[in-house]
């Protein structure tokens, strides 16, 4: 508690001052935390000085967790190894443009001036607006030093000086950067102290819960530890490992007369799984139950089980993939049984790196299998624009970008103007497809059925398929990964070793 408000003083955080008339001053509070490593051992005691509500502005910008692996993507391929530093306590950097007035810190009171209020010059943690001054204030030291901001993603920063380049993204508080010069790196860690305090963490190893291996071979992002957490929570870590996630002979209704299960625990459940598909997009397809019925509960603990199998699966970047992009579409037509509406499976890759991916119910009943598919290829091509635009910021260029569509139907309706007699009923926005493959933004290419990798986001698959297109994707077991980063690094120490002797 101390140390927080030395930090204040420091940082010259607010001034204590008489409240003026018809001040509302808002109110202080204590709130401790043990900060955890990867190794769930305590590593920090922290105590934080909240607020109340007193804004006006406070959006402030957050990468995406496509920006993220794009940028993840990117380094493995260059063989950039990438750095986090985090500023501690950030929002104290930043400063705020309203009136703000606080009580003292309970416990800290002045004995002179008991009465008196603090006069905020720069935001506290819990202050609505602290995200958006402290993001401010960075961008605002990052430009003067020479960098240039993301065309598309407002949170990534680049510095070109001769013909070295240096990244730097942003997640709140948490900054992780890299560059083709230990220079320039040396030289931004150095800047950056100057300014702020930091925290110099190392090489990226766990970030926004995701646990990151980065090694010669390539990078591994996974949750193994959130997976066996989340499996002792829901006592589901002696039950018996089941080898895909959801059985084909699943087929789950409303299922009104069934028994009702614990509300709590099941939505725990279902959000603790849709967390975890940030890594695992293996599972993504079967975390999408209806309702709280007992039959949905026992379909949502067959992942669990699945997870059991493999608790140590992520997603694998490899060094040596092509930055190239291309996208998979694929539509279940009417797969749900309790509207009879579609659903869309799409993935977007950079080489052999899986960026994106979804699985959803499309919005409207779809007439026919063609329209479905039509649906999906839209949405699937909305989503490689934004990809093709972020990916420019990093000097990658991409001409007609290759959207794999199993169905020909959908792709002459996209390319032949002449059909859209036959799909008025289709709604307008999503003729937009047709708009860009005549543009040259992307090009729609037929893919045998058993090569369309978003199968695996559509419907449920046996062992062979699944396995086989979860492969495809780059999902794969850290053991696999672990090995493949030992041999690579003794390859190239030893590469290295040969070199010293040459």
């Amino acid at each position: 508690m101390h140390e927080e408000l030395e930090n204040f003083e420091r940082n010259h955080v607010w001034d204590l001052v008489e409240p003026p008339p018809n001040c509302c001053p808002i109110g202080t509070k204590w709130v401790f935390k043990n900060k955890q490593g990867e190794n769930r051992m305590v590593v920090r005691n922290k105590a934080r000085l909240k607020e109340g509500i007193d804004y006006e502005e406070t959006f402030a910008p957050v990468a995406r967790l496509e920006a993220i692996r794009i940028l993840l993507a990117f380094a493995a391929s260059k063989g950039f190894k990438l750095q986090q530093m985090d500023v501690k306590s950030a929002f104290l950097n930043g400063f705020i443009k309203e009136e703000v007035y606080v009580r003292q810190p309970p416990g800290f009171e002045s004995a002179k001036f008991p009465d008196r209020v603090y006069k905020l010059r720069k935001a506290l943690y819990g202050l609505k607006q602290a995200p958006r001054a402290w993001y401010a204030s960075l961008k605002s030291f990052l430009l003067k030093s020479g960098f240039v901001m993301g065309s598309v993603d407002k949170t990534l920063f680049l510095l070109s000086r001769g013909g070295d380049t240096l990244i730097v993204q942003i997640y709140v508080d948490d900054i992780i950067f890299s560059g083709s010069s230990h220079a320039l790196v040396s030289s931004f860690t150095e800047q950056m102290s100057r300014e702020f305090e930091m925290s110099l963490m190392g090489e990226l190893q766990f970030f926004l819960g995701l646990q990151i291996k980065q090694g010669f071979m390539g990078t591994f992002v996974h949750q193994a530890k959130y997976t066996r957490d989340i499996l002792k929570k829901f006592n589901m870590g002696d039950s018996k490992p089941m080898t895909t996630p959801m059985s084909t002979n699943t087929a789950l209704d409303a299922d009104e007369d069934g028994e009702a299960v614990d509300q709590k625990e099941f939505r725990g459940m279902i959000g603790s799984l849709l967390y975890l598909t940030t890594t695992r997009p293996d599972i993504q397809f079967a975390v999408c139950p209806a309702s709280s019925r007992a039959s949905h509960r026992q379909a949502v603990k067959r992942i669990f089980k699945y997870l059991k199998f493999t608790p140590e699966f992520g997603l694998w970047y490899s060094s040596g993939s092509s930055l190239s992009l291309r996208g998979f579409s694929d539509a279940d037509h009417a797969g749900y049984r309790i509207d009879r509406k579609s659903t869309s499976g799409t993935c977007q890759l950079l080489g052999t790196s899986l960026i994106s991916w979804s699985s959803c119910k499309q919005a409207s009943v779809a007439l026919s299998t063609t329209e479905a598919e039509y649906v999906a290829a839209a949405s699937c091509c909305s989503q490689l624009l934004w990809m093709k635009a972020t990916p420019s910021d990093f000097g990658l260029r991409f001409g007609k970008i290759p959207l794999r569509v199993d169905s020909t139907s959908a792709i002459s309706v996209a390319k032949n103007p002449v059909l859209h007699s036959r799909t008025k009923h289709i709604d307008v926005r999503f003729h937009f497809l047709r708009d860009h493959y005549e543009k040259g933004d992307i090009d729609l290419v037929h893919a045998v059925s058993a090569n369309q990798l978003a199968d695996i986001f559509t419907k449920p698959l046996e062992f062979d398929a699944f396995a086989r297109l979860r492969d495809e994707l780059g999902v794969t077991g850290w053991r696999c990964v672990d090995n493949a980063l030992i041999k690579g690094e003794i390859e190239s120490q030893w590469t290295g070793f040969i070199a010293l002797l040459v």
